[in-house]
């Protein structure tokens, strides 16, 4: 009979999943970004620019975002159940995956926006928008402070800041656009600040979401390579075969690790299931950055009577 035993540690802070250590700096980030938010579109109305209006509708979605990172961390932090037995932790990444379609549809909307400035040109007022966008830099920059720590870890902090980032450009290229306004009046600079806001949202918002359906589709983690872990595990004295080896990820900072591994019987009985059990963790544990594994050991033929039961 197989011997199963489960071993490790999540890499999330002990108060949770890695964003919820990120809390604090998640709130503060969202004030700054809703203040601006605000900000911006009454410059952008005052102004008549679109760039910067443009900027604030990205600012609204960061909001959003980030209000949603933080309700995802409620729920993550919930205890785990009998049915749901990893809590409410995925909910992290089911944020992040609404961030995700939440950007793309803010930068279609600022670059269909930017296309009809072009057709319907506006008369846009440089200072003012200057005076709005440096406002605007200097609050993102703030808020990038804050999360450059915390998108390392979290997937979902990892959203934030990228959004955050994008907005920093985006306010400098409002800036840059507003400064051509007044030194040359060509009121195309405008618009085409908005579509430079646009393009810098979308390929981001791609990249992040192709990392979270890695996630949802349960992939391995893009740090292990599961054929040098089969290869770890078939090393160690007295394995034989290692099947039904899966790795993926719960949310950020938890990886999981399963596996049924076949050993000789006269090395089970030499060193027994508990020796083999810390050696299998320990191999894992000094390669790869999964530490939360399960292990069945199974004699010789084991596998084959599974297979005649399933049949």
């Amino acid at each position: 009979m197989g011997a199963g035993h489960d071993h490790g540690h999540s890499h999330a802070p002990a108060g949770g999943t890695a964003t919820a250590a990120y809390v604090g700096r998640l709130r503060v980030a969202l004030s700054i970004t809703l203040t601006v938010m605000v900000v911006e579109i009454v410059g952008g109305i005052l102004a008549d620019s679109l760039a910067l209006v443009a900027d604030a509708a990205h600012m609204a979605t960061d909001a959003l975002g980030l209000g949603m990172a933080l309700l995802a961390i409620h729920f993550a932090n919930r205890p785990a159940t009998g049915n749901r037995t990893f809590g409410y932790a995925r909910a992290e990444i089911l944020a992040a995956l609404a961030n995700c379609l939440l950007l793309l549809g803010v930068g279609g909307y600022v670059l269909y926006e930017a296309i009809q400035r072009f057709v319907t040109p506006a008369d846009t007022e440089g200072g003012l928008t200057i005076v709005f966008g440096a406002i605007g830099l200097v609050a993102n920059m703030i808020s990038l402070t804050l999360l450059m720590r915390g998108q390392k870890e979290s997937l979902n902090v990892r959203g934030a800041f990228l959004e955050v980032a994008a907005d920093a450009l985006g306010s400098l290229a409002v800036i840059v656009s507003a400064v051509v306004i007044l030194t040359t009046g060509w009121q195309a600079a405008d618009p085409i600040a908005s579509l430079v806001i646009g393009l810098m949202i979308v390929p981001r918002t791609v990249k992040l979401l192709r990392e979270t359906l890695d996630v949802l589709l349960e992939s391995a983690p893009k740090d292990v390579d599961m054929t040098e872990v089969r290869t770890h595990i078939l090393a160690l004295d007295g394995v034989e075969d290692v099947h039904d080896l899966h790795a993926w990820t719960i949310t950020s900072g938890m990886p999981v690790l399963s596996a049924h591994v076949v050993v000789r019987s006269d090395v089970l009985s030499a060193i027994g299931h508990e020796k083999m059990l810390h050696e299998l963790q320990n191999c894992l544990g000094d390669h790869f950055d999964v530490e939360h594994c399960t292990f069945q050991l199974e004699p010789s033929g084991h596998a084959e009577h599974e297979a005649r039961l399933c049949h």
